[in-house]
C-alpha cells in the first residue's frame, strides 16, 4: 500500500496549488522509493522515459515559431485571404476544416493540426473574417472562435478512432477483453467510421445553422 503514497502527494500538491511539474516529479520519486527502488534506479527510469518520449519537447519549438508568425501578420493575412474569396462563409469554411481534421486524424496525423497549430493562428481569424462578410456583429466574434475550436475537437475526437494504433482503440480493446469480449483493433476501427460520418453530418448541420443566423445578424446560440 505504500506505493500509493504518490497519489497522496499529487492530491496534496494540487490542493495546495504547488507547481504541477514539481508535484508530479515528487510523486514519482515517492512512488519509486516506496516500491523499494534506489534513488539511482528512479533517476534512470526518469531518463529512460524522457528519452523514449523526447518528441514531446517538439512543442517548445513549434509554439515560438507560431508566435513569430502571428507577430509578422499571419492572422491578418489569413483574414485577407478569406475576404477575397467569393462565397466563403463561416459554416462552409469550418465544414471544410472539419473534414480535413477527421481525415488526417483517421490517418494517424493527430498532431498535424490543433488549437495552437491551426485554430488560433489560421482557422479562427478566417472564420471571423467570413462572419464579418455575412453581417455578423462584434458580439459574435467570441462565439465564432468557440465554434472554430469546437470543430477541431469534434474532428479529432471522432476521427482518431478510425486509426488502428491510437490509444483509445487499444483502451477499448483491453476493457472489452476484461468482460470476455474479444475484438481486434481492426473491427473497432471499422465501426468507428459510421460514428465519424454521423459526427460530420450533425456538426455540419450546426455550422449551416450558424451561417443562417449570422446572415440574419442574430447572435448564434
Amino acid at each position: 500500500m505504500l506505493v500509493l503514497a504518490g497519489i497522496v502527494v499529487i492530491a496534496g500538491g494540487f490542493l495546495l496549488r504547488f507547481n504541477p511539474l514539481l508535484v508530479i516529479v515528487a510523486s514519482a520519486l515517492v512512488t519509486g522509493l516506496a516500491a523499494g527502488l534506489d534513488p539511482l534506479k528512479v533517476l534512470a527510469t526518469f531518463g529512460h522515459a524522457f528519452n523514449e518520449t523526447r518528441y514531446v519537447t517538439a512543442i517548445y519549438i513549434v509554439l515560438p515559431v507560431i508566435g513569430l508568425l502571428e507577430r509578422r501578420g499571419l492572422q491578418a493575412r489569413a483574414r485577407s485571404l478569406v475576404a477575397g474569396l467569393r462565397g466563403a462563409t463561416t459554416g462552409r469554411l469550418l465544414a471544410g476544416y472539419l473534414l480535413f481534421r477527421q481525415v488526417t486524424a483517421a490517418l494517424g496525423l493527430i498532431s498535424v493540426a490543433g488549437p495552437a497549430q491551426t485554430v488560433r493562428p489560421l482557422v479562427a481569424p478566417m472564420a471571423e473574417a467570413a462572419a464579418e462578410r455575412q453581417g455578423a456583429g462584434p458580439d459574435d466574434a467570441e462565439r465564432v472562435k468557440a465554434m472554430a475550436a469546437a470543430t477541431d475537437t469534434v474532428g479529432l475526437f471522432f476521427g482518431e478512432d478510425i486509426f488502428l494504433a491510437v490509444g483509445s482503440i487499444l483502451l477499448m480493446k483491453g476493457v472489452l477483453e476484461g468482460y470476455g469480449i474479444i475484438l481486434e483493433p481492426y473491427q473497432l476501427s471499422i465501426w468507428a467510421i459510421p460514428t465519424a460520418i454521423a459526427a460530420f453530418v450533425i456538426h455540419g448541420m450546426r455550422l449551416m445553422l450558424l451561417d443562417r443566423r449570422l446572415a440574419r445578424g442574430a447572435t448564434p446560440r
